[in-house]
C-alpha cells in the first residue's frame, strides 16, 4: 500500500468500503490485513439503506468515535486519495509543526482520470494508477474541496470534509508542507483508465486545462520496492 511506506510502520488504516467488498480488491488489501495495517470494514447493505450523502456521515463519525483512543493523529481520506509531503518532510514532522491545532485541512491536486503519456503506450496495464495518470486541472477560479487530520480525542463529530464540532483551533494554511493527490472516478470502473495519450507537458481537454505533474509517477518507485520489502511478490502479477 502507497499510504503505509508514507506514514510509517507504526500507522493503521481502516477501510469502510460501501457496498461490499469485490474480490479483486480483497485480493489486494489481504497481505496487508495479515501483516496488521489494514482493518477492513465491510458494510454490505450500504446501497438498502442508502443515507445522505451515500452514509459518509455516519462511516466517518463510526470511526472516529470507534478509534478516538487509539491514536494521536486521524487522518480522513478516500482510496482514490493520496496524500504527499515535500521529499525533506515526513508525516512525523508535518504534524509536529501542526501540534497546536486540534485540526488542519489539506490541499487537493486534482488529476486526469483518463490522460497518460504517449510513451506508455501498450505498457499502462503494468503500471499504477499513480504512475500513468499524471495530467494535474489546473483551472482556476473553483473552490477545490479538501480533506484533513484532526487529534480525535479533541473532536465531537466530524464531517467528509472537515470537522466543525471541535475543542481547540483549525488550520488551512498547509499549502507546501502536505497536499492530496485525487484521481476521482478510476475506483468506480473496473478498466483502463487511460483513454487518450498525449506527449506535451499542457495540455486542454474539454475545456480544462492540464499539466504533467510526475509527482506520484515519480514515488511509485519507492513505493514499489517497500511493498516487495513487506509483503513479497504476491501482488505482482495483479492487474492494475
Amino acid at each position: 500500500m502507497v499510504d503505509v511506506r508514507l506514514f510509517g510502520e507504526k500507522s493503521h488504516f481502516m477501510i469502510h468500503e460501501a457496498g461490499g467488498v469485490h474480490s479483486w480488491m480483497l485480493e489486494v488489501l489481504r497481505p496487508w490485513m495479515e501483516k496488521g495495517y489494514v482493518t477492513l470494514h465491510d458494510i454490505r447493505e450500504q446501497e438498502r439503506f442508502d443515507g445522505y450523502y451515500h452514509n459518509q456521515f455516519m462511516v466517518v463519525n463510526d470511526c472516529l468515535h470507534r478509534y478516538r483512543f487509539m491514536t494521536k493523529w486521524m487522518f480522513f481520506f478516500d482510496v482514490d486519495e493520496f496524500i504527499f509531503v515535500p521529499r525533506k518532510s515526513t508525516i512525523r514532522s508535518v504534524v509536529d509543526s501542526l501540534s497546536d491545532y486540534t485540526q488542519f485541512t489539506i490541499e487537493q491536486m486534482p488529476m486526469s482520470s483518463r490522460l497518460c503519456l504517449s510513451q506508455d503506450a501498450g505498457k499502462t496495464f503494468r503500471k499504477w494508477g499513480i504512475e500513468k495518470l499524471v495530467y494535474r486541472d489546473v483551472k482556476r477560479g473553483i473552490r477545490r474541496d479538501r480533506k484533513y487530520a484532526v487529534q480525535p480525542r479533541n473532536v465531537f463529530a466530524t464531517g467528509v470534509h472537515m470537522s466543525q464540532n471541535t475543542a481547540g483551533k483549525t488550520t488551512h494554511k498547509t499549502e507546501g508542507r502536505i497536499k492530496y493527490f485525487h484521481y476521482h472516478g478510476t475506483v468506480a470502473e473496473r478498466r483502463e483508465p487511460c483513454r487518450q495519450l498525449v506527449n506535451t507537458t499542457e495540455v486542454t481537454v474539454d475545456g480544462v486545462p492540464y499539466v504533467l505533474d510526475t509527482t506520484m509517477r515519480d514515488a511509485a518507485g519507492f513505493v514499489k520496492r517497500f511493498e516487495l520489502k513487506m509483503v513479497g511478490s504476491i501482488l505482482q502479477r495483479t492487474r492494475q
